[in-house]
């Protein structure tokens, strides 16, 4: 995540540049994705998760740059807050059994569960945390859009297991099992000690550092965050284009491009007619609609690496998830902003 005013357009030609570094040059990419660990000497090794390692510093840069004012306007005006969080929470249990119905109709032998197992595993997700930068470009309310992402990313240890074993029924065979176990993998601690944890103590250092000691962890941590973000965009693009190459499937690429926008763009669809409906005022209606629409789909590929390795096409609705929402985020920021200049 970068600085609270950045603008989204370059971050989003440097995501299309990690895509193609992916395709053109995915050694160092599936290398990275290995299992790697730091020996110890006589106490054994420290296993080194890359994926996991480069989501903790994102979220943490996330954390890091959460203005305590927005804190305090939170608790004093919770109400946008906890109507976003319905929403996040409520858009998976409409959107994905809508798609799981529509798959059933294909030629796949199983119905789709794995294009809707990936989809499951993308909303399911908290709010991304580079959800923030957009609403600054959108004329949308930061402290609102703060308390969504924090919200969500410290409910996410109960609410993801809530969703997915909601959600579960919707699958078949092999594919629940392996959900089945995903969730397991949650409970765990995988929510918690990788999403959570590293947000937290972001907000905890900006809590607790003096000014110019913040100054200067934010200029450095900001910078090698937004790298680690990209560095995370190839390493998992290198996963699901890695098999891809290996084993062209274009019939599964044209089904998870179209899962991907249909659930993508419907929960933005629903996300803004609630606004709507709730008649909440223009800046406050972006941000909860962005958080609608925007799941941290980089936890969501780093969960499916770490609990699902043989399944790498996964993947791929992960990838153009990404690519929609960002896109969408991006049309949206434009309408907003050309109508608070208006």
């Amino acid at each position: 995540m970068g600085t609270m005013n950045k603008q989204p357009s370059p971050r989003g030609r440097a995501i299309v540049l990690a895509y193609a570094a992916a395709l053109l040059l995915p050694e160092p990419g599936l290398w990275l994705r290995g299992a790697h660990s730091l020996p110890l000497g006589a106490a054994g090794a420290l296993p080194l998760p890359t994926a996991q390692l480069l989501l903790g510093l994102v979220l943490l840069s996330a954390g890091l740059q959460v203005p305590s004012r927005a804190l305090g306007s939170l608790l004093r005006h919770p109400t946008a807050v906890l109507a976003g969080l319905a929403l996040h929470l409520a858009i998976p249990l409409l959107a994905v059994p809508a798609v799981a119905f529509l798959l059933r109709w294909t030629p796949d032998t199983d119905g789709g569960s794995g294009l809707v197992t990936a989809m499951i595993l993308i909303v399911a997700m908290p709010v991304a945390a580079g959800a923030t930068v957009w609403t600054g470009g959108g004329a949308g309310d930061q402290p609102t859009m703060v308390g969504l992402v924090l919200a969500s990313t410290l409910l996410s240890p109960v609410t993801v297991p809530l969703i997915i074993g909601a959600l579960l029924p919707l699958l078949s065979g092999g594919y629940a099992r392996t959900l089945a176990a995903a969730e397991h993998t949650i409970e765990g601690g995988f929510a918690l000690a990788g999403v959570v944890l590293p947000c937290a103590v972001g907000v905890l250092c900006r809590l607790a550092l003096p000014a110019p000691w913040l100054s200067r962890v934010l200029g450095a941590v900001v910078p090698a965050a937004v790298m680690g973000s990209l560095v995370l965009t190839y390493v998992n693009a290198c996963g699901a284009l890695g098999s891809f190459l290996t084993r062209p499937r274009l019939l599964l690429t044209a089904a998870a491009l179209g899962v991907a926008t249909s659930v993508c763009l419907l929960s933005f669809a629903v996300g803004r007619w609630a606004t709507r409906l709730l008649r909440l005022d223009s800046p406050t209606a972006s941000s909860v609609t962005l958080a609608c629409g925007m799941n941290n789909s980089s936890a969501s590929a780093v969960l499916i690496t770490s609990a699902l390795p043989g399944k790498p096409h996964l993947l791929l609705p992960v990838l153009a998830y990404g690519l929609v929402q960002k896109t969408a985020a991006g049309r949206l920021v434009r309408r907003r902003g050309s109508g608070a200049r208006r």
